[in-house]
């Protein structure tokens, strides 16, 4: 990541910053030069402000370096790690800095049309933030530093970014990401991607997918919970398929009845998590939101006396409070 410092800038200054505060290695290998760059930036914003000149900067990137500023840079807490029972949580003390986007409203449905306007990933400036583009699995494809990481090697995927599509999962790319998995599976031990639907704290309407390495798994991929063949109830909703017609088919459903839901693929399976929409039900205060991340069981806190203080049973409640009711499981062919 020093090569993204060597061009200075704003944007590249944050997601250096926030993935070394969430990767030691990083950290070791670009503390001085965060170190150099964030003074120099900090002098440029000073004398813009004190001279009344206009700062030339993406407005939610500057708001971020502010929050820095304000915190100072020395003491941004670095992420940390804890079980309460079989939960991951992650304090996560940058990420709380991240604007919310789309993810301050509830929207009325899981679909909403592509916004020029708004946040997406054809902007100019987000093209510093990408790694790699072409063809990947038959399709092309925009590889993306994740700005505020929370897990392992975590990127985005932004399949045929120069089509505008919104947020909205369609058989074609249902399929594609599914095909995926399973062909970087072959040499990415523990390959994934997580999916938030609008509506479930999804924050870009451009289709996009979070990418990630876990050779251990997520809590939800636990033999003892049922729908992996155990004796006990996940917390959450929680339905998984081995094939990717009948995946397509639940997801068809819930798109007819504009029922909001993340998505967990890995290799050979899927995890679907129909849920309630954002803003639809109270939400504790330790949380930012339930993604996909959250449903397949790492939890992501932003307030450090939370993160010591959360245990078990509360995570389990907030989880099942997320449950649709009059969900129609017949029609889902498991």
């Amino acid at each position: 990541m020093s090569d993204l410092l060597q061009g200075g800038g704003l944007g590249p200054f944050i997601l250096v910053c926030a993935n070394a505060t969430f990767d030691p290695k990083i950290y070791s290998a670009t503390a001085a030069e965060l170190e150099v760059l964030y003074q120099r930036l900090r002098k440029q914003y000073v004398a813009a402000l004190e001279s009344g000149r206009a700062i030339q900067e993406v407005e939610e990137d500057l708001l971020v370096f502010l929050k820095i500023q304000a915190v100072g840079l020395e003491k941004l807490r670095h992420t940390e790690r804890r079980l309460a029972g079989k939960w991951e949580l992650q304090f996560n003390h940058l990420r709380s800095f991240r604007p919310k986007r789309i993810t301050a409203r509830a929207p009325a449905g899981i679909h909403v049309d592509f916004d020029e306007a708004g946040f997406h990933f054809n902007k100019g400036f987000m093209q510093k933030e990408a790694f790699w583009a072409g063809m990947l699995g038959g399709k092309e494809a925009t590889l993306y530093y994740n700005k505020y990481p929370f897990v392992d090697f975590h990127g985005l995927l932004v399949p045929e970014r120069e089509r505008r599509l919104p947020q909205f999962l369609t058989l074609e790319h249902h399929n594609y990401v599914w095909e995926l998995t399973s062909q970087l599976a072959e040499t990415l031990d523990g390959v994934g991607f997580g999916y938030n639907s609008i509506g479930a704290f999804a924050s870009v309407n451009h289709l996009h997918f979070q990418m990630f390495l876990k050779p251990q798994g997520f809590p939800v991929m636990d033999a003892v919970w049922s729908h992996n063949g155990g004796s006990e109830p996940y917390p959450a909703q929680c339905l998984v398929f081995d094939e990717p017609g009948a995946a397509w088919g639940c997801i068809q459903m819930l798109h007819s009845d504009e029922i909001a839901y993340n998505l967990l693929y890995t290799s050979g399976r899927l995890f679907v998590f129909p849920r309630l929409k954002q803003g639809a039900y109270p939400q504790p205060a330790w949380t930012s939101g339930f993604t996909w991340h959250e449903l397949a069981g790492g939890v992501v806190i932003f307030n450090r006396e939370d993160y010591e203080n959360l245990d078990e049973s509360a995570i389990r409640g907030e989880l099942a409070k997320l449950a649709v009711g009059n969900l129609p499981l017949d029609s889902i062919a498991l």
